[in-house]
Parts: C-alpha cells; sequence; structure tokens
C-alpha cells in the first residue's frame, strides 16, 4: 500500500466510526438488530483503522529510510570521488617545471623535480625559477621574487684562480657534495633546510629533499652565473604557494660571495 493510500484509507475509516459514534451517543432511531450490527461495524472499523494506522507509519518510516540511506550513498560517492589523487600531468602545482613528479593526499602535495638541472635544458644555460618551487636564478628575469644579479670578481684575478676558489668556498658549505665539476661548470647538492626533510617525506634520507646547486663561469665577462633551487616543494592545503624556505636557498649563495668577497653586479 502506498503512503497516499494509507492516507486516504485512515480518514475513511475515521468518518465512519464517526457517524457510528453518532448514531449510538444520540440514540438514532434503530432497531435492535441494527444496533447490535452498528456495533460489529464499529469494532471492525476499530481494527481496521488499527491496521492502516499502523500500514502507514510503516510506509513512512519505510520510506524515511530509503531516503536516509540514498543520501548518505551519494555522499559516500561525493566523498570518494573528491578524494580521488589530482592526475601527475594535469598538476598546477607543477606549472613551469619539468621532470616532475606529484604526490597528492588530503592535506598536502608533495612535487620533486629533476629535469631543470644545465643538462636537462635545451637552451644551454641555467633554468629560471618557477612561482611553484623555492629558490634564486640569475636566469629568472622574468620572475623578480626567484631573481638574484650574477656575480663579478675581481678584474685582476684570473679566470681559472676564481674558479677555484668558488669550488673551495662550495665544498665548505655544511652537507654539500659536489656531483659534477667542470671548468666552467658546478652541480652540487646540498641538504634541504626548510621544510624539514621528515615533512617532505617519511624517509629522512630521501635523495629528493636536497637543494641543486649550480655555477656558470663566464670569464670573458669575469662573471659567476648561479642558480639554487629546492627539488622538492611542498602545497598544503588549502595554498596554491608552496610552504616557503625561508631564503635559505638565497642566504646560502650569500654566505658562499660574501667568503669570496665578490660583489653583485648592478649593485653598488
Amino acid at each position: 500500500m502506498s503512503t497516499s493510500a494509507a492516507v486516504i484509507a485512515f480518514f475513511v475509516a475515521i468518518v465512519m466510526i464517526g457517524m457510528s459514534d453518532f448514531c449510538l451517543a444520540y440514540n438514532v432511531p434503530t432497531n435492535n438488530n441494527n444496533n447490535n450490527i452498528s456495533r460489529q461495524r464499529r469494532n471492525i472499523l476499530k481494527t481496521g483503522l488499527t491496521w492502516i494506522a499502523g500500514s502507514t507509519s510503516s510506509v513512512i518510516a519505510t520510506t524515511a529510510i530509503l531516503s536516509s540511506n540514498t543520501a548518505e550513498a551519494a555522499t559516500l560517492a561525493g566523498t570518494t570521488k573528491s578524494a580521488q589523487p589530482v592526475p601527475t600531468s594535469q598538476a598546477a602545482t607543477s606549472a613551469g617545471r619539468k621532470g616532475c613528479k606529484t604526490t597528492t593526499d588530503p592535506s598536502r602535495t608533495v612535487v620533486t623535480c629533476r629535469g631543470e638541472l644545465l643538462e636537462s635544458n635545451k637552451e644551454d644555460r641555467l633554468s629560471s625559477i618557477s612561482a611553484t618551487a623555492n629558490g634564486v636564478s640569475t636566469s629568472a628575469v622574468k620572475n623578480p621574487s626567484r631573481y638574484s644579479p650574477p656575480w663579478k670578481y675581481p678584474g685582476n684575478v684570473d679566470g681559472g684562480v676564481a674558479w677555484l676558489s668558488l669550488v673551495k668556498a662550495v665544498n665548505s658549505v655544511p652537507g654539500a657534495t659536489i656531483v659534477k665539476l667542470t671548468d666552467t661548470y658546478i652541480h652540487a647538492t646540498v641538504p634541504t633546510e626548510i621544510p624539514p626533510m621528515g615533512f617532505l617525506s617519511s624517509a629522512d634520507d630521501d635523495p629528493a629533499a636536497l637543494d641543486d646547486l649550480e655555477f656558470v663561469l663566464r670569464s670573458d665577462d669575469n662573471l659567476v652565473l648561479y642558480r639554487s633551487a629546492s627539488r622538492t616543494s611542498v602545497f598544503v592545503y588549502p595554498l596554491t604557494q608552496p610552504v616557503s624556505d625561508r631564503n635559505t636557498n638565497l642566504n646560502r649563495l650569500e654566505r658562499i660571495r660574501e667568503k669570496l668577497d665578490w660583489i653583485l653586479t648592478g649593485v653598488r
């Protein structure tokens, strides 16, 4: 029985019982047989009414349960859908970066990029720094917040001598490891300071938790170009900018430059 049919039957039964009660209460003329029949009908109708009321309650309760289950199922379906990982190839957090791997969970997104070194750059120049990465570069001329001017060593110092001084200064940086060294190029790695390595990965020795330092010698101009960038960026929901390195990349480079007593070009 549908809910609407049960409700209609319920009200019809009330009307019929009311008429029967009226006849009995006000002694509407009837013979004894009719009077007994009225009482019997009244009892039958009361029994039917009880059944109808029970059926109506059951139908209403069942409808409520079905509606609740449907809503719950829809909520669960929506939750499952929203919890799907962001596809790596479409992750906006890696925009402007190369050779990246993206992992995500409900609280954060971690982007690790290894394709931004000089050897991976088709233009044979140091890469810029994306707005979704932490670091500084002499090539980031289109991103002022990530740009730092080249270093200039004294004009009376031979380029080879200046280069060896730089190699020595880089080796003195705590935790630094020179990965590649030529007469005009240095690639070194340094453990990332901020965010802490434990925040980047469950393993404190994760090789992704490194900063890449690169230097290029331009002896004709007495200049050194450089780039220092964190391989890994962390985005904490709902932020769209990476957790800041608090200028650790820039400050590390400044300590190296000050040790060499070189100057920033364009700065007097």
